[in-house]
């Protein structure tokens, strides 16, 4: 095994010590420090009071599943490595869900890892993902369908895992991603293991329900026997999480297709980057849209029409939202819509379907989901935590900027 790899400009060394990042899918900082405040996570606690760091990070605009895990997984943004959102328009006109490893102009951390001999290995709660993890041969398991898959040699997953999987909205997900991913390491010898999570529990309650406070508990048991198992332990998560309801309890949307057609803007198309599988988390309604124009004369009318909707923050056009966002500018709408922290966006009425939700909306995709929490249970080298970070900086973190009394260098 070599000693370093390169990914995408960056060196990473190879682990010493086996290790384990996490998205931890949706955890805005409120969860975090709610849990840690009342004492239900004693093993980061404990993690913490050793040395380990918590800080803040940036999450990749638009804030939402797809282009955050690859950002990590990368190390770069979306404008280095392709991906913008869970969906979007090709150059046909269709619209697509972004899952096929084929979208990926950037190679990932774990390819390269396992390139240079480093066994890897990535588990993901939600399916969809599992695709774009695997690029370049790495092994890659989901948790939403291990009942459906097993090992080279016909070993079923569940086996692996001890028991059943839940389903994808059942809390317990999460939890039984983090401990696959831990049996499957021991099975396949992994040394550098991703695992992705759901964010079921944050799209359906706010920090201190009784149902983040069991999920929370629970991940902090499964964090505990990570470690208890000389794991290397840093998380980050994709994005944060906000209410986008009314005072009576229905979702706060702006359904920016009726606006641009009541101010006689013909023929644009809203696009929904959220749009993803899993409706009942989202209803495809998040706080940032594209619009596509299918006349740009029409350009300066449309973005009078979407900047005067009450609750819509900022318009930019193609090429400012590509500079401002670090994005494929080929990958995006012609105007980007951003709503405000307690907006989400959608097409029209018709095109969303709202009784799938599971309570009042809450969700994500805008620039108040973008702060996000970066922790690495091990000391940390001196000054590694004191510039701007970005949740793609997992891996540089623990590979490259651990501390000497870490054990891990």
């Amino acid at each position: 095994m070599e000693r370093s790899f390169q990914a995408n400009g960056r060196r990473y060394r190879a682990p010493d010590r086996p290790t384990l990042a996490i998205c931890a899918d949706g955890w805005d900082p409120a969860y975090v420090n709610d849990a840690l405040a009342r004492g239900l996570m004693p093993q980061l606690s404990r993690a913490l009071a050793g040395g380990g760091t918590y800080a803040l990070a940036k999450a990749q605009v638009p804030t939402f599943t797809n282009p955050n895990n690859v950002a990590i997984v990368t190390g770069v943004s979306a404008a280095r490595n392709g991906i913008a959102g869970n969906h979007y328009l090709d150059a046909e006109g269709d619209e697509v869900q972004v899952t096929d490893p084929g979208f990926l102009r950037a190679t990932t951390i774990h390819a390269a890892a396992a390139a240079a001999g480093v066994p890897v290995l990535c588990v993901t709660a939600k399916d969809k993902l599992r695709r774009l993890l695997a690029a370049g041969s790495v092994p890659a398991f989901s948790a939403e369908l291990a009942h459906e898959q097993s090992l080279p040699d016909g070993t079923p997953i569940t086996e692996v895992a001890g028991r059943p999987n839940p389903s994808i909205y059942d809390w317990e997900l999460s939890p039984y991603t983090i401990d696959l991913a831990l049996a499957l390491a021991e099975r396949l010898h992994a040394r550098l293991v991703y695992a992705s999570l759901t964010d079921f529990v944050q799209h359906s309650a706010p920090p201190g329900d009784p149902l983040a406070d069991a999920f929370y508990c629970a991940v902090d048991a499964c964090l505990g026997r990570a470690l208890d198992a000389g794991f290397v332990v840093g998380l980050v998560a994709d994005h944060g999480m906000r209410p986008k309801s009314n005072g009576d309890g229905s979702p706060n949307v702006r359904y920016l297709d009726e606006a641009l057609l009541a101010a006689g803007v013909q023929g644009a198309r809203t696009l929904c980057p959220i749009t993803d599988p899993y409706v009942a988390h989202h209803a495809a309604l998040g706080s940032l849209a594209w619009v596509h124009l299918a006349d740009s004369s029409e350009r300066d009318r449309a973005r009078g029409a979407l900047a005067a909707l009450s609750g819509v923050e900022g318009v930019l056009d193609r090429d400012a939202a590509a500079a401002s966002f670090d994005l494929p500018v080929d990958r995006i709408g012609d105007l980007i819509v951003l709503a405000d922290a307690g907006t989400v966006l959608g097409r029209s009425r018709e095109t969303h379907d709202l009784s799938a939700l599971h309570g009042a909306l809450r969700s994500h995709g805008g620039l108040h989901e973008r702060t996000v929490p970066l922790i690495v249970c091990s000391p940390l080298a001196e000054g590694a935590a004191d510039c701007e970070l970005h949740n793609r900086d997992l891996h540089d973190l623990l590979l490259n900027r651990l501390s000497q009394r870490s054990g891990a260098l």
